[in-house]
């Protein structure tokens, strides 16, 4: 069913909107920006074959959606001038794992 996906990538922009907002109003566009540039790390589903698959758990498959990526991502919110990335990376990763929860 093609509603799952959609409303998965809707999420991958308005989440880090809801966030951008909340905890960086002054400069939530350049925030929510930063956070969207995030779903760069898709890119190691060219890796895959195939490419994209709706019924395919992307964590722990991918090497950028790994639990050792997960937990360097984590890592970054230390660094204040990485912790809006970290902030994105994170919330892609939350909402690829909500995800694999509704594949089932």
């Amino acid at each position: 069913m093609i509603i799952r996906p959609a409303l998965h990538l809707v999420l991958h922009f308005l989440v880090p909107g809801v966030v951008a907002g909340a905890f960086y109003s002054k400069r939530w566009v350049r925030a929510w920006l930063i956070m969207i540039s995030t779903m760069v790390v898709d890119l190691d589903h060219l890796l895959a074959s195939p490419v994209y698959d709706p019924d395919r758990c992307g964590i722990g498959f991918h090497p950028l959606h790994s639990f050792i990526a997960i937990t360097l991502y984590s890592i970054l919110l230390f660094f204040p001038k990485a912790r809006i990335v970290a902030i994105g990376l994170l919330i892609h990763m939350a909402l690829d794992g909500i995800d694999c929860l509704m594949i089932g």
